[in-house]
C-alpha cells in the first residue's frame, strides 16, 4: 500500500489492486485521525476578486486553484491538508483533465494529491464559467 502522511495526521493512501491515480492527480483514500477538525471549502471558480472571468480555461483554472488557496489560509489551513476535493469541469475532456492536473500541481506542488471526484457538468452558476473547485481541509484539533 502506497501510503503518505500529511500535516495533522492526514493520511493519502492508494491501496493494492487499484490503479495508480497519480498521474489523474489525486489519490484514492484520504484518512483522517480520530477528533479530526475540519473545514469544508465552498465552490471556488475562476473568478477574480473583483468578478472577472477569462474566457481561457486554463486561466480559470489557475485562479480558482488561487481563490481555493485564499479560502484555506482564511480557514487556518495549508493545501496540505486538503483531504477530499470535489471538481467540476463543463464540456470534460482528457485535454481539459490534463490543464486540471498540471494546474492542480503547479497550485499544491510535489506529492501526492488529495482524494477527488471529478464530475463533467453542462453548465456552471455563472455564464461562461468553464470549471469550479470545492474542499474539505482537515484542520489541526482545536
Amino acid at each position: 500500500m502506497r501510503e503518505q502522511n500529511r500535516p495533522g495526521g492526514l493520511s493519502l493512501i492508494n491501496p493494492p489492486g487499484l490503479y495508480d491515480p497519480a498521474p489523474n492527480g489525486y489519490s484514492h483514500v484520504a484518512l483522517l485521525p480520530p477528533g479530526a477538525r475540519l473545514a469544508f471549502i465552498a465552490g471556488q471558480g475562476g473568478e477574480t476578486a473583483d468578478g472577472q472571468l477569462s474566457e481561457d480555461f486554463r486561466q480559470q483554472v489557475r485562479q480558482a486553484l488561487r481563490n481555493l488557496c485564499i479560502a484555506i489560509e482564511a480557514a487556518g489551513g495549508t493545501p496540505q491538508q486538503i483531504a477530499k476535493l470535489g471538481v467540476l469541469i463543463v464540456d470534460h475532456s482528457e485535454a481539459r483533465l490534463q490543464v486540471f492536473g498540471d494546474e492542480l500541481a503547479r497550485a499544491l506542488g510535489p506529492g501526492p494529491k488529495p482524494a477527488c471526484t471529478l464530475i463533467p457538468v453542462p453548465r456552471l452558476a455563472l455564464d461562461g464559467m468553464l470549471f469550479e473547485i470545492d474542499a474539505v481541509l482537515l484542520l489541526a484539533a482545536g
